[in-house]
């Protein structure tokens, strides 16, 4: 079309040269001509832009198709987000986890003890002697709309035929930044071991550190926000506000959180066969009336409690490795934690009895080294480590002369120990049969020779583990 309207400008150009004086027949003729050629011209415009008409107007129809199309597609989405395709989407999944043992023990798992440490009244004992029923679990998880997702664990504990709530809550899926809110009892996101179920634990029983200074393992109701840094390095903050109840704190019926914590963790890869990840934690709690059973220097049982602030320090750290990323075949695991706990406030004496009361202070320290290696598909082998120190225990109604240490024999100075080896077989992601002997030095001069035989399966829709 371009070029059309410089031809019709050059037409007219040479109609204004020609001089206006030329009456010669010739002119006249040229003129004519002239005329007919810009006819010709300006129909072929009008013919041209009448064309370039309809083909906008339909690009035009067309792009308001598409966007119709569009909103259409979204509006779709966006119901099936709201709306189940079938009345089998409101069904949860369900999961079922149940572990066997068998136990031999030099000494009475009842009568067991960890010396140097207050009794937390939690799982702090052995495993039972001779064939029994390991804890078990039931699980149930969903999603329940496009915000949130709630979990549900019921634990069946070896001992008592009861059924215990061990996590209930609901977490969001869509607060974006990498911002996870938790509300309701959960597992503390604190050290490493802790977050995770005792069926996906690499021995028999947790280390003795997480005995003596979480009670087994720390869960309680509150709430838990976490966020993720959005860097090519894994970073992860977290922080939980409880009510308390379980050891190291008590339940204290009052308003407001009793028992705070801060976690952070970092990790990443290393080249294509190692993966690493370490992290500190902070726990704090004030307990009141926490009472635990012991022997006075009669021999004659009473029960104290302990009131006051409970500080706890943790860091811990794994590595992993298999040939390129691969753990079918080979794979080594090196895992820690080191925990370091302060406590002061007032100890009291026989509740029941003397009813004495005195300033207290302890200063305790603990770890455990853990080595897992996957010598062939499907066989590991592993090696724990524990060791505990009971520090110093400054107990007032000792130092002014009131009561004796020997009325506090559960207190005494020790540093327990416990060496284990483990052998399992795993056939499949559904099933694990484990070997373990341990070497127990918990209690001075009474060393324990401790055998287990554990069967692990598990049935259902089970979500994957932690890293």
């Amino acid at each position: 079309m371009k070029r059309i309207s410089r031809g019709a400008a050059v037409v007219s150009a040479m109609l204004v040269t020609v001089p206006a004086f030329a009456a010669d027949p010739d002119i006249v003729a040229l003129r004519e001509e002239l005329a007919e050629v810009r006819q010709i011209y300006e129909k072929r415009l009008s013919t041209l832009e009448a064309r370039l008409a309809q083909y906008e107007g339909k690009a035009a129809r067309s792009e308001a198709k598409a966007v119709s199309a569009e909103v259409i597609a979204r509006k779709a989405v966006v119901a099936a987000s709201q709306k189940p395709a079938s009345e089998a989407a409101f069904n949860p999944a369900i999961s079922a986890v149940l572990m066997a043992t068998y136990g031999y023990t030099g000494r009475d798992p009842n009568h067991y003890a960890i010396q140097g440490f207050i009794p937390t009244g939690g799982d702090v004992t052995l495993p039972r002697r001779n064939f029994s029923l390991g804890e078990s679990e039931i699980g149930i998880a969903a999603d329940i709309d496009h915000l949130f997702r709630g979990q549900l664990t019921l634990s069946l504990p070896p001992k008592e035929n009861t059924i215990a709530l061990e996590e209930a809550f609901a977490q969001t899926l869509s607060l974006g930044s990498g911002t996870t809110l938790r509300v309701g009892r959960f597992f503390s996101g604190i050290g490493y071991l802790n977050g995770q179920h005792a069926h996906a634990w690499d021995f028999v029983d947790a280390p003795l550190v997480y005995k003596v200074m979480l009670g087994g393992q720390l869960h309680s109701d509150g709430l838990q926000v976490k966020w993720i840094a959005p860097t090519d390095l894994f970073l992860e903050f977290g922080g939980e506000l409880a009510n308390g109840g379980p050891f190291p704190s008590t339940d204290r019926s009052e308003n407001g959180a009793t028992m705070y914590a801060l976690f952070a963790h970092a990790g990443g890869d290393v080249g294509l066969s190692s993966s690493w990840r370490a992290g500190v934690s902070w726990l704090n709690t004030s307990p009141r009336d926490r009472a635990y059973q012991d022997m006075n220097r009669l021999g004659n049982a009473v029960t104290d409690a302990f009131s006051g602030r409970s500080n706890l320090l943790i860091a811990d750290g794994i590595w992993k490795w298999a040939p390129e990323g691969n753990a079918t075949d080979r794979s080594l695991v090196l895992q820690g934690e080191f925990f370091l706990r302060d406590e002061q406030g007032l100890l009291r004496y026989d509740l029941t009895g003397a009813a004495l009361s005195g300033d207290y202070a302890a200063q305790q320290a603990g770890l455990y080294g853990q080595v897992l290696y996957q010598f062939i598909p499907h066989w590991r082998i592993g090696y724990r480590f524990d060791w505990l120190d009971s520090g110093s225990h400054n107990i007032g109604l000792v130092d002014s002369g009131a009561l004796s240490s020997f009325d506090f024999p559960l207190l005494g100075g020790f540093s327990p120990k416990r060496h284990s080896v483990m052998l399992d077989w795993t056939p499949s992601e559904f099933s694990r049969i484990r070997f373990q002997y341990a070497r127990d030095d918990a209690s001075p001069g009474r060393t324990d020779n401790q055998l287990w035989v554990q069967l692990i399966t598990s049935f259902g829709a089970h979500g994957a583990h932690h890293f």
